[in-house]
């Protein structure tokens, strides 16, 4: 630890000594009355990419770009700088004779990488065909007092990568085309959503009531009502009371917090797509997911096979539909069909070494045989249908089979991507079904709802026949931009504090 110590020591001088010598630039920049941070404005009119595009149109034409120095090659008189704007590098070239001697004295004496400038100039090719801009006149808007890593793409430690994502888009630039696609896919879900005659809305985020899934809430405390309220867990209860009130087509994309663990797949908020429609049942929610998530793979990627590390994800091809049950037989050999008691559900779960609870029913132990011998073996996307009704407290029962649910879950990649079901509109079933959910809350299961009564007295009111879909848009994300964990598609990710 000492030896650790006494190497960390001159790090920490070297980088203290550096960060004095930026801000004694900073100093001599404000004698001169040039401080970079009383600039306000800057006309830029160019992107590099744009120059690119544009070459022969803008050839010996003036334009302005600005952006961050990200490369220096100081050559005497002359130098090249590589400046940065939001969609790439592009090459600038100055002189001392074009740009005035003072401004590039000062420039070499008080410049630093990571700066922001601004350059005016014409646009030329180099005699090694590099396309770049010519200055004309260069100015300081901001000054970096903190030095960018030593290599430009030098920047590799994750944690420093999530917690700093300012400096991560920087110098990794392709993180920044991630975030890039993020949004695009969300426009395109929006677009293929109002499309189809959906209408967008908002909801609470505060709840007095936490429901709509199966999660542990956060609590939080209105000082003025005196009451404690949750942060949403869920969109779908307030989006069913407006398909009570009438409207037909309903859906949110909006942000909700469960208070559980965090891992590759999972961050405590995340960004949820829920929609309803009135007068469908769950195989129309199925035809909807397949073409809307088909549709914004082609638009955004071009095309809807996808590269995932080193699979192949077909979405063009039409998805398979199993249930859980032929699942289960399919992958573990246990044909739950058989199944009558539920001694005979524990009996099978321990001569297969699945673990299980005294308060889980079969249907929970059915659940727990998919988790263990199914998800994972799921690569290619797959609907898993008619979920036990023990784990679907809001779907509505299948006629020929009261057991089950019409409900499916979809799975690519070996990960839940979507959940739906056939709403559950008969508010004396759903009674009893939040009846059970709070006596396991109240037996120690914090992940169990409460009875939502003014959401049951809407049900009273009368909901017609509904489809319901809720879609993970972070997991949709690492799918369409190849992302292994969940961190890497939220640009701030919950993070532990430091301890300093």
């Amino acid at each position: 630890m000492k030896d650790q110590a006494a190497a960390q020591q001159p790090e920490e001088e070297s980088l203290s000594e550096l960060l004095q010598i930026r801000r004694d630039k900073l100093t001599r920049l404000c004698d001169a009355g040039h401080d970079p941070f009383q600039v306000t404005t800057c006309p830029h009119d160019h992107y590099a990419q744009e120059i690119r595009d544009h070459f022969e149109e803008l050839e010996n034409q003036d334009v302005c770009i600005a952006g961050r120095v990200i490369s220096w090659r100081d050559m005497g008189k002359a130098s090249f700088m590589d400046v940065h704007d939001k969609t790439g590098r592009m090459q600038v070239y100055m002189k001392i004779d074009q740009i005035g001697e003072d401004v590039y004295a000062e420039m070499k004496d008080c410049w630093d990488l990571g700066d922001i400038i601004s350059v005016k100039g014409f646009v030329f090719r180099t005699r090694r065909g590099e396309i770049s801009v010519h200055a004309k006149e260069v100015a300081l808007l901001s000054k970096s007092l903190l030095p960018l890593p030593e290599k430009f793409h030098g920047l590799k430690d994750t944690d420093l990568r999530y917690r700093q994502r300012y400096l991560d888009m920087i110098v990794n630039p392709e993180v920044k085309e991630t975030f890039v696609r993020r949004s695009r896919i969300i426009s395109e879900i929006r677009h293929y959503l109002d499309g189809q005659d959906f209408l967008e809305v908002e909801t609470p985020v505060l709840h007095s009531i936490a429901g709509g899934a199966a999660a542990r809430p956060f609590v939080t405390h209105h000082n003025t009502l005196d009451i404690d309220m949750y942060l949403r867990i869920a969109l779908e209860l307030h989006l069913k009371r407006l398909i009570v009130g009438g409207f037909d087509k309903v859906y949110e994309i909006g942000r909700v917090f469960r208070n559980e663990g965090m891992d590759t797949r999972h961050n405590p908020e995340f960004t949820l797509l829920e929609l309803y429609q009135a007068y469908t049942d769950y195989n129309g929610m199925m035809n909807l997911t397949e073409d809307m998530i088909r549709t914004v793979a082609r638009k955004v990627l071009g095309s809807a096979v996808v590269r995932y590390g080193d699979l192949e994800i077909d979405l063009e091809k039409p998805f398979e539909r199993i249930s859980m049950v032929d699942a289960v037989k399919r992958y573990a050999g246990v044909d739950f069909s058989a199944v009558e008691t539920l001694e005979q559900a524990r009996a099978l779960a321990d001569a297969h070494h699945v673990e299980y609870e005294r308060r889980h029913g079969k249907g929970d132990i059915l659940n727990l045989f998919f988790e263990a011998f199914v998800e994972e073996k799921l690569i290619q996307p797959t609907f898993v249908m008619n979920h036990p009704v023990e784990i679907s407290p809001l779907a509505k029962r299948k006629k020929d089979d009261p057991a089950y649910t019409e409900r499916f879950e979809l799975f690519i990649v070996g990960r839940e991507h979507a959940n739906a079901f056939s709403e559950l509109n008969d508010p004396i079933d759903q009674r009893e079904r939040f009846e059970k959910q709070a006596a396991l809350k109240a037996a120690g299961d914090e992940e169990a709802c409460d009875v939502d009564e003014d959401f049951l007295t809407a049900l009273e009111y009368g909901m017609p026949p509904t489809g319901g879909l809720g879609i993970g848009i972070d997991r949709l994300v690492m799918l369409l931009t190849d992302s292994a964990a969940i961190r890497d598609v939220l640009l701030f990710p919950t993070m532990k504090p430091l301890g300093n």
